[in-house]
C-alpha cells in the first residue's frame, strides 16, 4: 500500500471571507477558503482547490489581466505569488500591514495595493523579464487622512481612483506629470466604497465620468465642469499646462486637465439597511451593489447626464452580502456572504443561478464514500446532510431533516441509500434517486445517537448513543421497526461496525470495554473485552478477522475478532501530539496527555490504518508492525488555534494575558459586527457572561479510504480534505506557444517526433492535420506514445477515434483497436475517476466498437459458412473417387463428373 498522498482538493467550504474574482475568460470564479485558494470552474462544472496555503485567513486575492499570476494575501498583509495553472508558489512577499484591496493594472505592468492611509504602486514581475527582485516598489501615494478602502484602474493604467473611511475619492497618476495634483472627490457623509473612472476624453459621445458609491447609500455622478457647470464639491485648485503629461495615450493625456464636478446624485432608498460591497462593469455601463440585508440591486448608469435605473433586485442570502464581482462580459455576478459561507453566481438577464453553492454553517463532522468512490456525504453541526461529487466538488443535494447535529453517517452497499444518526433521538434513512427521507428509526426512550452501523446487505441498522440503560437498539430496514435491543454497557455507546460478512457487530463504549456481538446466534451472552480507557472509535480489517479500537490515552488496541484476545498495541499519543493553543501553559512537546484518536479506518488490503483526531495530524499505521509511516499536517492556517507550535512571547502583556485573548469586537466598524461578536448590548448584564474571545481549533472528526484505496478524506475544522495518490493537475506546456503551424507539425512527424506532433495537432484542432499524424505514427510505436500521452488529450483522442470508425473515415481496424488497447490500459484508473466527465467519450467508443463488431461478425459469418459448405463438398468429393469395384468405377467417375459440374 502506497503512503504517498498528496493534497488534491477541498469540498465542503465554498467561501469564507474576502473577494471573489472572475478569470480574464469568464469560466471560472476564483474564491478565497480560509487560507486555500479554490477555483470553480462554471463551464465544465468542476472545482479545484490550489495546492498552496497562506499563513492566515486570505483577505484579498487578484490576478493578471493574462490569468496566469495569482496574488492571496491574508489579514497580516503576508502574500504569495502563485502560478495559477501550476499551483506553485512562485515568491513569498510581507507588505507589513493589513491591504484592504490590491489590483493588477489593466497592462499588466504594475500592482497597486493600500497600505494604511497611503497607497503603494508595485512592478508586477515580467514573465519575459528575468529579475532577482519579483516586487519593486514604484511610489508611495499620501493625501488621505483614514484607511484606504478600495481602488479602480483607469482604463489606461495611467491613472487610478482610490476610496476611504474620510469619505473622500482621489484621483493620481502613476507618473509624475508636471503641475498635477491629486483631485479629490468629496460630497459623500459616509465611507466611499468604491470608485470607477469610465468613458473616453477622445470620443465626444462618451465623455469620461467618475462614479462613486458610499456605504449610506448614495451614487454620485462626476463629470467634466466645463460641460456641468461650476461645483462646490470638486477640487478646483489647479493651473494645467498644455505640455504637461508625460504619459503616453491621447484619451490619458487629457484626464488630467479635465475639471471635475458632480453631475448627478443618485440614491439606492433600501431602508433599515447599508451598502456593504459595490462593483462596476464599464463595458455594459452595470452597477451591482449588495446590502448587508443580503439584497443586491442591479443599476444602469447610461452616459446620458441623469440617467439612473433599476433593473432589478433579488435577495440572495440572509446575511449580508460581502463581495460581488461581474464577469467580462457582463453577464455573469458572482456573490459571497462571508457569515453562511456562500458563494453563488447569477446570470441577471435571464435570472437564473449559474452556481449556488454552501457548505456547513457549523463544523463537519462526519464522512462516508460511496462504494464506487465518486460521491461523499457528509453531515455537520448544523443539522444537515450534504450529498457531494468527489470529481466535480460540488455539493448536489442537502437534507435538512435533522433538528439537531448529525453525528455518523454511513452509506449502503449499493450506493443509492444513506443512513445518518443525530442528536435529535433519530436515524433517518435517505433515498439517493428521489432524494427524500423514506424511513426514520426512533427508539423507545429518548437516545443523542452518536453511533451508527449498517449491515452489508443494508437490512440492518443498529445505533446507540447517550440515554437511559445505554443500550444498543437494532432496526429492521424493511419494516422501519426494533427487533432487538442490545444491553450489556455500562456507559454511552462511542462506536459501532459491523464485519464485512454482517454476521458480528463491535461496539465501544466510555465505560472502558468492546464486545463483539453474535447478531444471528443464539448466543446471547458477550464476554466484554477490556480496554485502557475509555473507547472512542472502532474499525473492523476488510477480512473481518481483527478489529481496532481507539482508546481516550491516544492508544489503539488490535484484538483477535475468533479468539477474543488483544494481539497489539500502538502508542499513538506522542504521534498525534503537536500544535499549542494560545491559552496553554505547557508546550506542544508536552501537550500529547489530551490528544487521542477519535476516527479510525483500514485501507482496502488491511495492512495500514488511517487515524485522525483532535489534532492537526493524520497518521497512517503499519498495523503489522505497528509503526508510523506517515503523518499527514492538513492545515498551516495560524487562524485556527493549535496551529503552532510555539508561541510568541511578544504578544504577552503585562498581565500575562495574550493578545489573542482579548476580544476587542467593540472596535468593529460595523453596528452589526459589533452586535454579533457580543450578542449583548454595552452596559447590560444580560447575555453570555463567560463569552469571550476564542479561534477555531483545529482538528479532524472523521476520517475514511476511499473503496478504491486511491485516496481518502478527512473531515476538519477547514472542511473536507481530499488526499490522493493520482496528480489532479493535468499541466499542457504546448499551451504556452504561439509557433503551432500545420508547417511545424509536418515538421516534428519527420523527425519521428510523433507524441509531440499529436499533442500539436490537438491544439491545432485541426480534423485532417489530426489524422495525417495519427495515421502517420508507426504501429510498433503505439504501445510507447499511448502510456506517454498527456492525460488531458486522452479523452480528445478517443473521441477522434470512435469518430473515425463510425463514420468510416478510418479503415485500419487493427490499427484504431490496438490504439484503443493500449489507451484503456494505460489510462484506465484515469478514466475511472472521472467516469462521469468522459461518459460520452465511452458510449461512442461502445458504439464504435459495436458497429465494428456487427460488421465483422456478418462477415466472418458469411465466410465460415462458405468455408464449411467448402470442406463438406470436399469430403464428398472424396468420398465418392474411393475404388470400391470396377463396377463402381465409372459411376463414382459420373458422380464425380456431377459433383464436380455442381461445385
Amino acid at each position: 500500500m502506497k503512503s504517498h498522498f498528496e493534497f488534491s482538493n477541498l469540498l465542503g467550504t465554498v467561501y469564507s471571507k474576502g473577494n471573489v474574482i472572475f478569470t480574464p475568460d469568464g469560466q471560472s470564479v476564483i474564491s478565497p477558503v480560509g487560507n486555500r485558494v479554490s477555483v470553480f470552474d462554471l463551464v465544465n462544472n468542476k472545482s479545484r482547490t490550489l495546492n498552496f496555503q497562506n499563513r492566515k485567513n486570505i483577505y484579498r486575492i487578484a490576478l493578471d489581466p493574462r490569468g496566469i499570476i495569482l496574488i492571496s494575501i491574508d489579514e497580516d498583509g503576508r502574500a504569495l505569488l502563485v502560478n495559477l495553472k501550476r499551483s506553485i508558489v512562485l515568491h513569498h512577499f510581507n507588505f507589513k500591514q493589513r491591504v484592504e484591496d490590491v489590483k493588477f493594472s489593466p497592462d499588466g505592468k504594475y500592482l497597486l495595493v493600500t497600505h494604511g492611509h497611503h497607497a503603494q504602486i508595485w512592478l508586477n514581475p515580467s514573465p519575459t523579464v528575468k529579475s532577482f527582485t519579483p516586487f519593486h516598489l514604484h511610489r508611495t501615494y499620501t493625501g488621505h487622512f483614514n484607511d484606504i478602502i478600495s481602488l479602480s484602474w483607469s482604463p489606461c493604467s495611467n491613472f487610478f481612483l482610490t476610496t476611504s473611511q474620510d469619505m473622500t475619492v482621489r484621483m493620481y497618476t502613476v507618473n509624475p506629470v508636471e503641475g498635477y495634483r491629486p483631485r479629490n472627490f468629496t460630497g459623500h457623509k459616509d465611507s466611499v466604497l468604491g470608485a470607477w473612472l469610465t468613458g473616453n476624453i477622445s470620443d465626444p459621445n462618451d465623455e469620461p465620468r467618475v462614479i462613486t458609491v458610499s456605504k449610506d447609500g448614495a451614487c454620485f455622478v462626476w463629470r467634466n465642469k466645463d460641460m456641468v457647470g461650476q461645483d462646490d464639491d470638486s477640487d478646483d485648485e489647479q493651473d494645467h499646462s498644455s505640455n504637461s503629461s508625460v504619459t503616453s495615450k491621447k484619451e490619458c493625456r487629457s484626464l488630467d486637465r479635465v475639471r471635475w464636478g458632480i453631475s448627478s446624485r443618485h440614491y439606492f432608498n433600501v431602508a433599515g439597511t447599508y451598502v456593504t460591497t459595490c462593483t462596476f462593469d464599464r463595458s455594459t455601463n452595470i452597477l451591482v451593489v449588495g446590502f448587508a440585508n443580503g439584497v443586491f440591486g442591479l443599476y444602469e448608469i447610461a452616459k446620458e447626464v441623469g440617467s439612473f435605473s433599476n433593473i432589478h433586485s433579488l435577495s440572495v442570502s440572509q446575511e449580508k452580502i460581502t463581495s460581488v464581482a461581474i464577469d467580462p462580459t457582463g453577464q455573469w455576478l458572482a456573490f459571497g456572504a462571508s457569515k453562511l459561507g456562500q458563494l453563488l453566481v447569477w446570470e441577471w438577464q435571464s435570472e437564473s443561478y449559474i452556481l449556488k453553492q454552501q457548505g456547513h454553517y457549523f463544523d463537519m463532522n462526519t464522512l462516508a464514500f460511496s462504494s464506487d468512490g465518486q460521491t461523499i456525504v457528509t453531515g455537520g453541526d448544523d443539522g444537515k446532510v450534504k450529498v457531494w461529487n468527489s470529481t466535480s466538488g460540488f455539493c448536489y443535494v442537502t437534507f435538512a431533516e435533522h433538528q439537531s447535529s448529525v453525528s455518523v453517517v454511513e452509506f449502503a452497499k449499493q450506493g443509492t441509500v444513506i443512513f445518518s444518526a443525530s442528536l435529535d433521538g433519530t436515524i433517518r434513512a435517505f433515498d439517493l434517486i428521489r432524494y427524500r427521507n423514506f424511513k426514520t428509526f426512533t427508539s423507545p426512550h429518548p437516545v443523542q445517537f452518536n453511533a451508527l452501523a449498517v449491515d452489508p446487505s443494508a437490512e440492518v441498522v443498529v445505533g446507540g448513543g447517550v440515554g437511559e440503560g445505554f443500550e444498543i437498539y437494532v432496526w429492521s430496514v424493511q419494516t422501519g421497526k426494533i427487533v432487538d435491543i442490545l444491553t450489556g454497557h455500562e456507559g454511552p455507546i462511542s462506536a459501532l461496525a459491523f464485519s464485512p460478512l454482517g454476521d458480528k457487530l463491535v461496539s465501544v463504549s466510555w465505560d472502558k470495554t468492546v464486545r463483539i456481538w453474535e447478531m444471528y446466534g443464539r448466543k446471547n451472552g458477550v464476554e466484554p473485552l477490556q480496554l485502557a480507557s475509555d473507547g472512542l472509535a472502532v474499525a473492523f480489517r476488510p477480512d473481518g478477522a481483527e478489529v481496532a479500537v481507539s482508546t481516550l490515552d491516544g492508544q489503539i488496541a488490535f484484538f483477535d475478532v475468533a479468539e477474543g484476545k488483544q494481539k497489539s498495541l500502538i502508542e499513538g499519543r506522542k504521534d498525534i501530539s503537536g500544535g499549542r493553543k494560545f491559552e496553554d501553559r505547557i508546550t506542544a512537546a508536552n501537550s500529547a496527555s489530551g490528544k487521542s484518536f477519535n476516527s479510525l479506518c483500514y485501507t482496502a488490503d488491511g495492512l495500514q490504518l488511517l487515524a485522525g483526531g483532535n489534532s492537526k495530524y493524520v497518521c497512517i499505521y503499519d498495523c503489522r508492525d505497528g509503526v508510523l509511516l506517515k503523518r499527514f499536517e492538513i492545515s498551516e492556517n495560524l487562524s485556527l488555534d493549535g496551529t503552532e507550535e510555539f508561541l510568541d512571547s511578544r504578544k504577552l502583556l503585562e498581565s500575562g494575558i495574550s493578545v489573542n485573548e482579548i476580544n476587542d469586537a467593540a472596535e468593529l466598524s460595523d453596528l452589526d459586527d459589533r452586535l454579533d461578536a457580543n450578542k449583548i448590548l454595552p452596559g447590560s448584564k444580560g447575555g453570555d457572561m463567560s463569552r469571550r474571545k476564542y479561534k477555531p481549533e483545529i482538528r479532524t472528526k472523521s476520517v475514511k479510504f476511499s473503496p478504491t484505496g486511491r485516496s481518502w478524506g478527512a473531515a476538519s475544522t477547514d472542511g473536507l480534505l481530499l488526499y490522493s495518490l493520482d496528480d489532479t493537475i493535468h499541466f499542457d506546456p504546448f499551451e504556452l506557444t504561439i509557433e503551432i503551424t500545420p508547417t511545424s507539425i509536418q515538421q516534428t512527424v519527420e523527425k519521428s517526433e510523433y507524441l509531440k506532433a499529436l499533442v500539436m495537432a490537438f491544439r491545432l484542432n485541426e480534423k485532417y492535420m489530426i489524422k495525417s499524424v495519427y495515421q502517420s505514427i508507426p504501429f510498433k510505436e503505439i504501445k510507447i506514445i499511448a502510456a506517454q500521452l498527456p492525460p488531458t488529450y486522452v479523452s480528445r483522442l478517443l473521441e477522434f477515434i470512435s469518430k473515425a470508425m463510425i463514420d468510416g473515415s478510418s479503415n485500419h481496424f487493427q490499427f484504431n483497436l490496438t490504439w484503443i488497447n493500449f489507451i484503456l490500459t494505460s489510462h484506465g484508473r484515469y478514466l475511472k475517476n472521472r467516469s462521469n466527465e468522459v461518459a460520452p467519450v465511452m458510449r461512442s467508443v461502445q458504439k464504435a466498437l459495436l458497429d465494428s463488431h456487427s460488421s465483422v461478425s456478418k462477415l466472418s459469418n458469411s465466410n465460415t459458412y462458405m468455408l464449411r459448405y467448402l470442406i463438406d463438398q470436399n469430403s464428398l468429393h472424396q468420398n465418392l473417387n474411393k475404388p470400391d469395384s470396377d463396377s463402381s468405377e465409372n459411376s463414382h467417375a459420373v458422380d464425380g463428373d456431377g459433383d464436380l459440374e455442381m461445385s
